[in-house]
């Protein structure tokens, strides 16, 4: 019966619990849907945020297969996009990632200029005790170290200026140590979290009122739709598309025991990761890659004609040829990981002489000679993604997807004014939006 209630609240555009308990008393729709029984909005908050979550991607699940049972929905073709939504949270309870570093960076400095102090006026008193080791540095090690300093100087002539910091760096630095370890076990390789949503981050938003760029906390909600009727969807603290594909469509497998056979989207799933996991899984990808529809166009190449894509390179020999005609060698290559751990590999080259190179100016700027790095794993990729971009298939799915996935994201923020969450905690969070997601599909039933 609550579920009732409340996925019909969702498909009439109400989400306050209030307004829902309201409802309930006084709409007649709302009175049969509950068989003339009263829940107070308490009893809806609790049941949509603790009770529901263990159940609803499965109901999710029975719903679109009934409507793929009517042919309503086909689960082969998948059209994946993003959006952030904003959570509810105080826009100014931020805590910041890099503000931490920068603060136990200053910590550090001041301890490392205390040690050196003391032993310039106490080396005989701190021979037999090991230096602090700033890259473990914790509050038990800065206790220690400042009781060492303290015991060293105790009859020495010391600054009033010295004696404060110490003071200070005693009373203070444990407990910020502990303090910022606390935050960023919640950061969990963040930049940022709300102290009103811990599992919210701050994210620029599309709804920018003050036209200042502010950021807001909120979550990347990521849909998979077909013909306009939500078949997935999931929830990330990550405000960036790249790194989310992989586990949206990993979670699409476990929901459906199998992956699509197409996935379309747009350049901001255009990665190496996403195009080695798509074909991983014998899925056939549409996904544009950055600089997709400027090169259709040829504007890139205008603006930018001395980028390493247009460059010519040859495999056999393993060479690039720079602008004026000189051989740009192989000088070695290089391993680095993205956030989500993935390993590329990196190749450089470099050209043999740019000293009295005519387009110097605008070939590059770097001293010395210019060094280009590639990514051929990725080339390849973008090769493959491209032939399949522009295809017939390609085209249509590109079209599709236009008005398919980005027409389902406009309803629910647009026509259905869901533009913030009501429930805190990504679990939470993510069952809200599977209501939305149960109450948009049902609508688009009816109709």
């Amino acid at each position: 019966m609550l579920l009732k209630a409340i996925i019909y609240a969702y498909i009439t555009n109400t989400y306050s619990s209030r307004k829902i308990e309201e409802a309930i008393k006084s709409d007649v729709r709302f009175i049969w849907l509950c068989g003339t029984c009263e829940p107070d909005h308490n009893t809806i908050n609790r049941f949509r945020g603790d009770k529901v979550s263990a159940a609803l991607k499965d109901i999710f699940k029975q719903i679109v297969l009934l409507l793929a049972e009517e042919g309503l929905v086909s689960l082969k073709d998948a059209y994946v996009d993003g959006t952030k939504i904003e959570a509810n949270a105080n826009r100014y309870t931020f805590v910041w990632g890099n503000a931490i570093k920068t603060s136990r960076e200053r910590m550090i400095k001041q301890l490392d200029e205390l040690w050196k102090y003391a032993q310039g006026i106490a080396k005989e008193e701190l021979k037999d005790i090991a230096p602090l080791d700033f890259k473990t540095i914790n509050a038990d090690k800065v206790k220690e170290t400042v009781q060492a300093i303290e015991e060293a100087m105790k009859d020495k002539e010391i600054s009033k200026k010295v004696k404060q910091k110490l003071s200070y760096a005693k009373k203070n630095f444990p407990a910020k140590l502990d303090d910022y370890k606390v935050k960023e076990e919640i950061l969990d390789g963040r930049n940022s979290y709300s102290k009103t949503d811990n599992d919210a981050t701050f994210m620029r938003m599309k709804e920018d009122h003050m036209k200042n760029g502010q950021l807001k906390a909120g979550y990347n909600v990521q849909i998979t739709t077909n013909n306009q009727i939500i078949t997935n969807y999931d929830t990330f603290a990550n405000p960036t598309d790249t790194l989310t594909l992989p586990a949206h469509i990993e979670s699409f497998k476990k929901l459906y025991e199998e992956a699509p056979e197409t996935v379309t989207a747009d350049s901001g799933y255009g990665s190496e990761q996403n195009y080695a996991y798509l074909e991983e899984n014998n899925c056939t990808a549409y996904v544009k890659y950055n600089h997709f529809h400027q090169e259709q166009q040829g504007n890139r190449i205008n603006k930018h004609p001395f980028t390493i894509e247009y460059l010519y390179y040859n495999q056999q020999q393993d060479y690039y040829v720079c602008p004026m005609g000189q051989h740009m060698n192989n000088i070695g290559a290089f391993k680095r990981n993205n956030d989500n751990g993935f390993e590329q590999i990196i190749t450089r080259y470099q050209a043999k002489n740019c000293e009295g190179c005519p387009l110097r100016g605008v070939c590059h700027k770097a001293q010395g000679n210019r060094i280009i790095e590639v990514n051929h794993s990725l080339n390849k990729h973008k090769q493959r993604a491209r032939e399949k971009l522009t295809s017939e298939e390609g085209i249509a799915h590109r079209k599709q997807r236009a008005a398919d996935v980005e027409a389902v994201l406009g309803n629910i923020k647009q026509n259905k004014g869901f533009r913030r969450f009501m429930l805190r905690g990504k679990e939470k969070v993510t069952t809200e939006f599977g209501l939305i997601a149960i109450a948009h599909n049902l609508k688009k039933k009816a109709a």
